[in-house]
């Protein structure tokens, strides 16, 4: 291992240790709640189960607008809601806010676009045979958009990673801010260009499982 590793080693553990963190709210966010949201979306948009025209257009403008806010400006502009409930605006837990909340706007968007892919003949055969609204959602649209869900779920953890480089803002950590601030800051480009090495080792696993993962879910 080169020398200035293991000079700054438990610094870098610590800052792989926030990304995970900070990234793995942000999933779980995303799953929870994006997953729902981007269901429900799909689902009252014009012509289909729920349809609701005031319901879609609400919710679409709220992902729209998350969506299209500069990030750097979003943290900054949420700084008073994390305080509120975390307590602090500081630190790594604070960075989860408003990592969470652009995950699941994301994360809503694409899980929408995925269940728009679905054929509308499995729709037509589950309404046939009786199903309800709860067993079509998760015995056939889900089932059916398994591999896009995978897919788009890949996506938005790879957008995770890059968003919590930005955290530094806040005092998030991470290793996008060890890498500005032992790396950059301190002209050390060799330690800065290691991070910006393990970042990229992070990114081509997640994209590599991710893609093996729906490949092999997709029966289609």
């Amino acid at each position: 291992m080169p020398e200035i590793l293991l000079r700054y080693q438990s610094e870098i553990w610590q800052s792989i240790a926030e990304t995970f963190i900070m990234v793995g709210v942000s999933i779980l966010a995303a799953i929870l709640v994006g997953l729902p949201l981007g269901t429900w979306l799909y689902l009252s948009r014009k012509g289909q189960l729920l349809e609701n025209q005031i319901v879609f257009s609400v919710l679409n403008l709220v992902v729209n607008i998350v969506r299209s806010f500069p990030f750097l400006l979003l943290v900054v502009f949420l700084i008073p809601f994390t305080r509120l409930i975390i307590g602090t605006a500081i630190g790594t837990a604070a960075a989860t806010v408003p990592l969470s909340i652009i995950a699941i706007a994301h994360y809503a968007r694409l899980v929408e676009q995925s269940l728009i892919d679905v054929p509308r003949g499995v729709v037509e055969a589950a309404l046939s045979m009786g199903a309800s609204v709860k067993d079509i959602i998760f015995k056939f649209l889900y089932v059916e958009a398994r591999s896009g869900l995978v897919l788009g779920l890949t996506t938005s953890i790879i957008s995770f990673i890059s968003y919590s480089t930005i955290m530094g803002v806040v005092g998030g950590g991470g290793i996008g801010d060890f890498a500005i601030r032992y790396g950059y800051q301190q002209f050390q480009t060799e330690l800065m260009l290691y991070m910006i090495l393990i970042m990229l080792v992070f990114v081509q696993l997640i994209q590599f499982t991710g893609t093996t993962v729906a490949r092999i879910i997709d029966k289609r």
